[in-house]
C-alpha cells in the first residue's frame, strides 16, 4: 500500500558549546560586512544562548515538578472523558414506547404467531384473527419475557380480531386506548410488536391516510395507513399515538415484489376495534 509521502519539517542544527565560529564567507574569506556596519550576533551563539535557557528553564520546572509530587505516586495518564449527563426522565417517542411497551406481548402458536397487546386488567389481549387461525390454545410472551399459556375466547373473521384470555392477569399491564378519530394526516405513530420474531421491536412513522381502503379479514374495509416499518409478526400489535394512547391494530402491509416493507402499512382504527372486542369478551 502505497503512503502519502514522508513528513518532511524544518531541519535542526546542532552546535557544539565552545565552537568558534567562522566568518561568514568561509575558512580563508573576509567578512563581507562592511566596515562600520553592525554585525548580527552569529546564528552559532543564538542556538547556544537558546539551548542555555532552555537547559534553566527545564532545570527549575524539574525542580518544581519534584517539589510538588514528592512523596506521592505519580498521575497516570488518562484521556479526557465527557462528563456524566444528569439523569432525567425520558421524553418525546423513548417516553411513548416505554409507556406502551410492558402492555404488549408476542403470540406463539407453535410454528408461527404475532403480536397482541393487553386491554383490560382481566387478562384480555387483543390480536389479529389471522395470528391465531385454528389454534384454540396458544403461549403469550410478555414483555420481561416470560411465557404465559392463554385461550382464544372468540374472534371476528370478518374484521380480523380476536381475543385471547390469560389465566394469571395480575402482574398485566393494560394499555390506554385513544380515539382513531382524532388523527389527522401527519401525526406521529409508533407500530410495537414482534416483527419476524423479534420482541419488543418499536417502529415510528406517521399516518398517512384515516380512511384508507384496503381488504381486510373477508372483506373491504377502511383502516389507517402509515408509513411506520410493520412487518410479518407485527399482525395484532398496537399503533400508538404520540401520547401512547392505541389508536389501531396493525394488520397488513402493501408489499413488492420481494415481500418486505415499502412503507404502506394499515391498521384496524381502535374505535371498530374496541367495540369488536368487548363484544367477544362480553359473550
Amino acid at each position: 500500500m502505497r503512503g502519502l509521502g514522508r513528513p518532511r519539517g524544518p531541519e535542526f542544527v546542532t552546535v557544539p558549546l565552545g565552537a568558534r565560529e567562522e566568518p561568514a564567507g568561509g575558512p580563508g574569506f573576509p567578512p563581507q560586512n562592511a566596515p562600520g556596519t553592525p554585525q548580527s550576533p552569529p546564528r552559532g551563539r543564538l542556538l547556544v544562548a537558546a539551548a542555555l535557557v532552555a537547559a534553566v528553564t527545564g532545570a527549575a520546572a524539574g525542580v518544581a515538578g519534584a517539589r510538588l509530587y514528592e512523596g506521592s505516586e505519580p498521575a497516570s495518564a488518562a484521556l479526557p472523558r465527557v462528563a456524566a449527563a444528569p439523569s432525567a426522565g425520558l421524553s418525546g417517542l423513548s417516553a411513548t414506547a416505554a409507556r406502551v411497551l410492558p402492555s404488549v406481548v408476542s403470540v406463539d402458536i407453535g410454528g408461527g404467531g404475532g403480536s397482541g397487546f393487553v386491554v383490560d386488567d382481566r387478562g384480555h389481549i387483543l390480536t389479529n384473527a389471522h395470528v391465531v387461525e385454528g389454534s384454540d390454545e396458544v403461549t403469550v410472551i410478555l414483555n420481561d419475557g416470560r411465557r404465559v399459556p392463554a385461550r382464544v375466547i372468540g374472534e371476528d373473521g370478518d374484521e380480523d380480531l380476536a381475543v385471547l384470555e390469560v389465566s394469571s392477569p395480575g402482574d398485566l399491564s393494560p394499555a390506554t386506548l385513544g380515539r382513531s378519530a382524532d388523527l389527522s394526516v401527519g401525526d406521529q405513530v409508533l407500530a410495537i410488536g414482534s416483527p419476524l420474531g423479534l420482541s419488543g421491536t418499536v417502529t415510528a412513522g406517521i399516518v398517512s391516510a384515516t380512511d384508507r381502503e384496503v381488504r381486510l379479514g373477508g372483506a373491504r374495509r377502511t383502516a389507517v395507513q402509515t408509513d411506520a416499518s410493520i412487518n410479518p409478526g407485527n399482525s395484532g400489535g398496537p399503533l400508538v399515538n404520540a401520547r401512547g394512547e392505541v389508536v389501531g391494530v396493525n394488520t397488513a402491509i402493501a408489499a413488492g415484489r420481494g415481500g418486505g416493507n415499502i412503507g404502506i402499512g394499515f391498521a384496524i382504527p381502535i374505535d371498530r376495534a374496541a367495540p369488536i372486542a368487548e363484544r367477544i369478551i362480553r359473550n
